[in-house]
């Protein structure tokens, strides 16, 4: 079994490369002992600030491409660039995504099927991709990122919910679909995470950090976990959450 502690081969693509939690994954990587990392992301010459920090963390080159999640059509070339240019990708995390305004969603379908198509069809499509080259290659490791919210979609964030459900189904499926292949996906369900994206918000209970979702994914690596849930006590208030009357349910805030 492969340790986090163990080099990979290939670099650390990071698509989503300004993702806080993308970011703090692939800095415990390349301390870990990867050396290369591909920030990929819209304004890719805008990304000094990622490409520093894992600078400073010991990577010997940090390089950016531009990479546009809602353009499906522009996936594969983007893929095939960093190949290319780097080789296989040891790991890739794809950690790219909206909260979007549910607000908003509720009225503008136009604003509902945009939250949808970056957090799920997106996905869905980058996924299809990386799984197809992965599993000629025999081998290589992919992180997805669901969330607590996907587990029982709630009345307060359903556009969203809705989208990182669908994740994790497909990504659930996936997974079981490279059993055998050689290929490592991990399955991350984090809770309410205090970050950027969530700036304004007022922190739900069982709350984590950017740092604290990396390290739980850096240990569920070293492990060769299929899933984990971060804090890892979310994972009983989910299936607890399965039960909870529909009438009561809808009432609960995000």
């Amino acid at each position: 079994m492969g340790t986090a502690s163990e080099p990979t081969t290939g670099p650390v693509l990071l698509l989503g490369g300004r993702s806080e939690i993308g970011v703090a994954v692939a800095r415990r990587l390349v301390a870990a002992g990867a050396r290369h990392v591909v920030l990929a992301a819209r304004r890719a010459d805008d990304l000094d600030d990622e490409a520093g920090a894992l600078l400073d963390a010991g990577a010997v080159a940090v390089d950016r491409v531009e990479f546009d999640a809602d353009d499906l059509g522009s996936h594969a070339d983007v893929l095939a660039r960093v190949e290319h240019r780097h080789g296989l990708p040891g790991t890739t995390l794809v950690a790219f995504g909206v909260l979007g305004d549910q607000a908003a969603a509720e009225s503008d379908p136009a604003a509902a099927v945009a939250v949808v198509h970056t957090d799920y069809v997106a996905q869905v499509h980058v996924l299809t991709l990386l799984a197809r080259r992965y599993r000629e290659a025999g081998r290589g490791r992919i992180v997805v990122f669901s969330s607590v919210a996907g587990a029982r979609v709630r009345r307060a964030n359903y556009v969203y919910g809705s989208a990182k459900a669908g994740l994790d189904g497909f990504a659930s499926g996936l997974a079981d679909a490279l059993a055998g292949s050689g290929v490592r996906l991990l399955l991350v369900r984090p809770g309410f995470v205090v970050g950027r994206m969530t700036r304004g918000m007022s922190p739900a209970p069982l709350s984590s950090t950017p740092d604290t979702v990396a390290d739980a994914v850096v240990e569920a690596l070293a492990r060769d976990r299929e899933t984990v849930w971060v804090p890892r006590a979310l994972g009983p208030v989910a299936a607890l959450m399965q039960v909870v009357p529909r009438a009561l349910w809808r009432r609960l805030p995000r």
